[in-house]
């Protein structure tokens, strides 16, 4: 391998076929007191002057030092494998293995290094624990003691593995470094990051769920308020009095529950091991018994009362995204009233090895990046070892500026694995659960740029709309390339916004001829364009709706693995519950748009991981099996009728489907006729009146 880590050429079938070959030297008895070119070796000279001797030290140098070059080369192959990555692959093979075992080391090795790698992140987050320490020293001055842990609830031991001062059993910042240490039991590594961060749950406010630490903001209160985590959850699935923080726990219930299963399938050994119709045969099995009863309770119905406060919820599904933490700080900071903005986010990241006491954790990895061309011009992808991804919830509540957004309950968050994230579809069904009552819906990406007072601005023009209050903006914002912090450029102003007036029937094999939205003539930017007008499609990665939207198209939970075929849902399902979609006539927001050569991971290069299948081959299968209920809701007769599925043995796509169709105000058929689609011949037609803006 050479130093860009592109060459797959194995170091021990490099030396078998490079190597020079030593010279063979034959065994003459002239070599051993015998004749030396024909004649005797006088008796007076000393042996180490002759000339054979001096020919032999000369061809054992020579070999030695070939041998040398060739270990050496090895060597430094080996360490190349390692320190730039174990693989080169063709990027889009399917079921392709991620990681190749170049040298054939041995399983020690491997797991040798593992450890060293697992060593580095500790050092990591012990640093960014001292770090921490050295800014908040107000909170280093009241850490916890360990009766006021169990007066927490947190049943935190000070004597066990905590280094503490026996005098009056109290932590001090030397004890931070101890705070990751794998032998601390849960309770003490809650405790201990509770009094860093200041974030303890409070029974007594069972609607502000702490944001951090990751999972145990959520996982603590099912193991130190058992009884009182029961309490919630009862009461939200009763629909008597529902909290933020008993939804959550129904959805930590969910999720624990998928992770354990999960890891079950994943230690079937072959030829046992777990195929795609079991992997979702479980995921509806679950989703039944935990997300259901939530489904079930507040059908029809709001889980809050709606607030009349022009206040904001931002529905937010971030994947391994390093901007997160700059899209939550350009929102609150460019808003108008940043105290009226509530976020619910669902973070999927890798948090590497052993993130937290009881749980192993995996290598994180980075997506396929091109690293360059094969002899056919093709690109060449490699995906490599890679450091836990940045938590952007951290970095926003770390903040001096941002930290009481935190403290106030405004950030509200669920954390994944990601080898256990089940697409976009299924975060932000997860994320619109923890809604809270906020006057708008907002769904947003986790990589946006704000204008200043976007807010504002965006429930005005909501407001302008000829049918609100049943009126939703959506649109595709236009794109950014250098961060800026989460907002927009100084020599940036808005631009005329997008209709999304046009679409197509997927090409890709992968998609199955799924429907696709994109735009169409936009705006002018005239002061002739007086209210924004009406266009037929909802764009997923942002729309803006009065919050009752929630009631009326609620989200679906049995659509896991699916990347492609939610926005045609939501328009549809929206359009024939009596909304009107709008496009917003000016740009408020920017979006970075991702083309696959970024190398960035991607959810469906994460899911076969977890099974044992490597590359998008598992996902895509699942994919393609799922997409079949978006197909049975629009109406390909060619292949997804319930009878045909039913016939073919999928009918567990249909799972609960009619409480996730379509609406009694308009019809399907109304809306394709509407749209100019037509589904028997797979063609989108053109819109004109959505491209001229004829419709207010």
């Amino acid at each position: 391998m050479n130093a860009n880590g592109t060459t797959t050429t194995s170091p021990s079938s490099a030396s078998s076929s490079s190597q020079p070959r030593r010279p063979l030297r034959k065994r003459s008895s002239s070599y051993i007191g015998g004749n030396h070119r024909g004649g005797n070796l006088p008796s007076s000279q000393p042996i180490a002057a002759s000339r054979p001797f001096l020919v032999l030290v000369a061809l054992l140098g020579f070999a030695l030092a070939i041998q040398f070059v060739i270990v050496f080369s090895w060597h430094h192959g080996r360490h190349d494998v390692h320190v730039l990555g174990m693989l080169e692959k063709r990027e889009g093979g399917d079921d392709a293995e991620e990681a190749v075992d170049v040298d054939g080391e041995t399983r020690q090795q491997q797991q040798h290094d593992l450890q060293q790698q697992q060593q580095q992140q500790q050092q990591q987050q012990q640093q960014q624990l001292r770090q921490k320490a050295a800014r908040d020293n107000d909170v280093q001055n009241e850490i916890l003691t360990g009766d006021e842990m169990q007066n927490d609830g947190q049943d935190g031991d000070p004597n066990s593995n905590s280094n503490s001062n026996s005098n009056d059993n109290n932590f001090n910042s030397n004890n931070l470094n101890s705070n990751l240490n794998l032998n601390l039991n849960s309770n003490q590594f809650q405790a201990n990051y509770d009094a860093h961060h200041g974030y303890a749950y409070d029974p007594a406010h069972p609607d502000n769920l702490p944001p951090l630490p990751p999972f145990l903001n959520l996982q603590s209160i099912l193991t130190h308020h058992a009884a009182h985590a029961e309490q919630l959850v009862r009461d939200t699935l009763s629909g008597s009095r529902p909290t933020v923080t008993g939804i959550a726990l129904v959805l930590q219930n969910f999720l624990s529950a998928l992770h354990e299963s999960n890891r079950a399938l994943a230690a079937r050994p072959p030829p046992h091991r777990a195929q795609r119709d079991d992997v979702h045969t479980a995921f509806v099995s679950l989703a039944r018994q935990h997300l259901q009863p939530l489904e079930d309770a507040y059908r029809g119905k709001s889980i809050f009362p709606i607030r009349d406060d022009d206040s904001i919820f931002i529905s937010l599904a971030s994947f391994r995204d390093h901007l997160l933490g700059d899209t939550l700080k350009g929102a609150f900071d460019q808003a108008k009233r940043p105290d009226r903005l509530f976020v619910g986010a669902v973070v999927q990241n890798c948090f590497g090895l052993h993130p937290y006491p009881g749980e192993d954790g995996v290598q994180c990895r980075t997506g396929a990046q091109v690293v360059g061309k094969d002899e056919h011009g093709h690109d060449t992808t490699k995906v490599s070892d890679a450091p836990p991804d940045r938590n952007g919830i951290d970095e926003f509540c770390s903040s001096p500026a941002h930290r009481r957004f935190c403290d106030s309950g405004q950030i509200r968050v669920l954390y994944l694995h990601e080898n256990e994230s089940l697409g976009p579809a299924m975060a932000r069904y997860y994320a619109s659960k923890l809604w809270g009552g906020e006057t708008h819906f907002v769904q947003v990406d986790s990589h946006l740029e704000f204008y200043t007072h976007w807010d504002e601005l965006y429930v005005s023009e909501l407001q302008s709309a000829k049918s609100f209050p049943k009126a939703i903006l959506s649109s595709y914002p236009p794109g950014f390339g250098k961060p800026n912090d989460g907002k927009f450029p100084s020599d940036h102003s808005p631009t005329p916004g997008a209709r999304l007036c046009t679409c197509e029937f997927s090409t890709s094999d992968v998609e199955a001829q799924i429907i696709r939205i994109n735009t169409g003539i936009g705006y002018k930017g005239t002061d002739d364009e007086d209210h924004p007008t009406q266009i037929p499609f909802i764009a997923a990665g942002f729309f803006f709706a009065p919050a009752e939207f929630l009631i009326d198209v609620p989200f679906d939970p049995y659509m896991p693995w699916c990347f492609m075929g939610e926005e045609i849902m939501l328009s549809m399902r929206a359009w024939t519950h009596g909304w009107d979609i709008y496009a917003p006539r000016w740009n408020w927001i920017m979006h970075q748009y991702r083309p696959g050569r970024m190398g960035l991971p991607k959810f469906w290069g994460s899911v076969g991981r977890l099974f044992g299948r490597p590359g998008p081959g598992f996902s895509n299968q699942l994919q393609l099996k799922l997409i079949k209920r978006v197909k049975y809701l629009v109406g390909y007769e060619d292949c997804c009728t319930r009878e045909r599925l039913v016939e073919e043995g999928s009918e567990e796509v249909l799972e609960e489907v009619d409480h996730y169709a379509f609406g009694e105000v308009r019809t399907r058929e109304q809306y394709l006729e509407w749209a100019n689609i037509d589904v028997k011949n797979k063609r989108c037609q053109r819109i004109d009146w959505c491209n001229r803006g004829e419709l207010e």
